[in-house]
């Protein structure tokens, strides 16, 4: 988001912290665990917690890929990007030379060697980078020079092909593509993409206001308009598709705030109002039509969550995060129920079943306990 969102998103850890400090709340430390979560839905029982890793770093990470359980990059404030091998015992510092005023907001790591990150902001503070050694040179594949542009999150469908999402130029969301692993990129014609909301944007908040799943289906997460709504392409973000979801929007912080499909089917959202201290009523939903359709959840996470990824080779448990703690499903995203109390922005698991967290103050975990 531009103009009003722009400044809630440059210095959103400051202004939640200094809400949460009115607010008498206090921020847990890493792995602070409430009681145990329900089983699972085949009856194995569930007892996750966030092992706090050490990451040598006062950033704050919006941006996360997990690789495998032993492989994780983090991108954060101040031009930061991270790098862990070993299971994050120790984190190496391999950001781009000269980032350092730089926000990044998002990264999509292919393995431990090739990543792309993508800096935020109006005009030229949106950039892209790619690393194809572990971080050791960097080559910036993007800058954007419209000054009406601000870009939020990307997503990549395989090692080649992926998008990059921008809020509204001219009344319609902008949608940067690329064919050879974000080498390159070129602005999609907007002539496939529905019209914008007043006021509606997308929220870099967690890297996952746009998302994909399988080859050629990504999906939009938006709010600061009347209503939230999720916009589904099935052909690489050429052309779009856009439903509304019952998470309450009507306020420049309030929406939709990321996304996690498991297959092109069964999908999950979560939001609220990012403002610490605000209600934040009906935070999460799901979907079992692609995104056709949305239902909120029965019983969703008590307040506001910025991120969220369903557990792999599971078709019904997924981890919410946010400001002010983490949440577990196990039927699919129906029901939430709480078991950390830290503070996260941001979640990811990977193929082998390593799940990380970052947030706030360099704060980066592994789940366990599963």
């Amino acid at each position: 988001m531009r103009r009003t969102l722009t400044t809630l998103r440059t210095l959103g850890a400051a202004l939640c912290g200094a809400a949460l400090a009115l607010a008498g709340t206090t921020i847990a430390p890493a792995g602070t665990a409430l009681a145990p979560p329900p089983a699972h839905a085949d009856g194995r029982p569930t007892s996750p917690a966030w092992d706090g890793r050490d990451s040598g770093s006062d950033a704050r990470f919006r941006g996360l890929a997990a690789v495998s359980r032993s492989t994780a990059w983090a991108a954060g404030t101040k031009g930061t990007v991270l790098l862990t091998r070993d299971g994050g015992r120790s984190w190496r510092n391999v950001s781009p030379p000269g980032a350092g005023t730089l926000e990044f907001r998002d990264v999509e790591a292919f393995d431990a060697r090739r990543a792309v990150v993508l800096a935020i902001g109006e005009g030229e503070a949106s950039r892209v980078f790619r690393t194809d050694d572990g971080g050791r040179t960097w080559t910036e594949t993007f800058r954007n020079t419209d000054p009406k542009a601000f870009y939020d999150c990307l997503t990549f469908f395989d090692p080649r092909h992926g998008i990059a999402l921008g809020d509204p130029v001219d009344g319609r969301f902008r949608i940067l593509a690329t064919g050879d692993g974000g080498r390159s990129w070129s602005v999609l014609p907007a002539r496939g993409m529905p019209a914008a909301l007043p006021g509606e944007a997308a929220f870099a908040a967690s890297g996952q206001c746009v998302v994909s799943s399988g080859r050629h289906d990504a999906w939009i997460a938006t709010g600061g308009a009347a209503s939230s709504r999720v916009l589904h392409s099935a052909d690489r973000g050429r052309t779009w598709t856009v439903t509304g979801t019952p998470v309450p929007a009507g306020d420049p912080a309030r929406g939709v705030f990321g996304l996690a499909f498991r297959d092109r089917t069964h999908g999950l959202a979560v939001g609220g109002d990012y403002r610490a201290g605000q209600p934040s009523q009906r935070a999460a939903a799901v979907s079992g039509d692609g995104g056709t359709t949305w239902a909120a959840a029965s019983r969703p996470p008590g307040s506001y969550r910025s991120g969220v990824a369903w557990l792999p080779h599971s078709r019904t448990t997924a981890l919410a995060v946010g400001p002010a703690g983490s949440d577990l499903t196990t039927d699919g995203g129906r029901t939430w129920r709480a078991f950390d109390t830290g503070s996260y922005d941001t979640v990811d698991c990977a193929p082998d079943g390593g799940c990380w967290a970052a947030g706030e103050k360099g704060r980066i975990a592994r789940l366990t306990g599963r």
